[in-house]
């Protein structure tokens, strides 16, 4: 075996990392960016007024884009992964659409009260028109990690080039993607990954212009790069969180806006 492997003059695959060197206290961080969701969310819905909760909520993409590239490095089951994160975009988008008010008119056109079935199939199919939620973006990121990971490049380049036609449905774009590719291309070296990310990440937030600083323009999310902190940072707090819980609770919190959306502001 020894003098087989001496003889093996192969390249190593440089997009199947074994380990991730970061922070790997993801109880922690998907705590924080579920707050930070909620901070997000609740401000859209209910605190428009109060520009920080939409400031505060920015740290939530990067944290779950990290933590789910992660977790594509770990998982011994990328099929049974990827269909968890498909089932909770199939069970969450009617819910998303009506909750952050992204409905489209198509979505109620077949009245309810003489066709329910197909009113109800209607309301689905339509909920997906006007703004897909972020699983749909981090399940497109997990599908390209899957194909570098098994050098399926020709797949991977036309979900690319997918994911870039439908840039303008997905919850931060071919953006979003890249930097969930990012965090697992490099993950097993962070001196590297961390001022790639950086630039990266700050790159982005110059592309807007509602805010300013010593005369730079940035968008808000230039807010997002803060979460870097806790991605890069080694905290060993032992925080478990249960499967349920990491999963349900997005269309839950979902459901708990709509509810208390139509209660309080109607």
């Amino acid at each position: 075996m020894a003098s087989k492997k001496r003889n093996d003059l192969s390249i190593p695959w440089p997009f199947a990392p074994a380990q991730v060197d970061m922070n790997r206290d993801t109880g922690l961080l998907k705590l924080l960016a579920l707050v930070a969701m909620i901070c997000d969310h609740a401000g859209k819905v209910f605190f428009p007024q109060y520009g920080v909760m939409r400031i505060i909520g920015r740290l939530a993409m990067p944290i779950y884009m990290y933590c789910m590239a992660a977790g594509c490095v770990y998982t011994r089951d990328k099929l049974r992964y990827f269909r968890r994160v498909v089932l909770l975009a199939l069970i969450s988008q009617p819910i998303y659409a009506v909750a952050m008010q992204h409905e489209v008119n198509a979505m109620y056109a077949v009245p309810f009260a003489e066709h329910p079935l197909q009113a109800a199939l209607n309301f689905y199919v339509y909920s997906w028109d006007g703004h897909p939620s972020i699983l749909v973006t981090l399940a497109f990121g997990m599908l390209l990690i899957f194909c570098l990971r098994e050098r399926q490049l020709i797949i991977g380049a036309g979900l690319f080039l997918l994911a870039w036609l439908m840039q303008g449905k997905l919850d931060y774009g071919i953006r979003g993607i890249f930097l969930m590719l990012l965090f697992y291309a490099l993950c097993m070296k962070w001196w590297v990954s961390l001022p790639v990310v950086f630039a990266y990440m700050v790159w982005w937030g110059l592309q807007g212009s509602g805010y300013s600083c010593f005369g730079v323009y940035f968008g808000i999310q230039m807010f997002a790069v803060p979460a870097l902190l806790p991605i890069y940072l080694h905290t060993k707090t032992n925080i478990r969180l249960p499967k349920w819980l990491s999963y349900g609770f997005y269309p839950a919190h979902l459901l708990v806006i709509l509810l208390l959306s139509k209660l309080v502001l109607h």
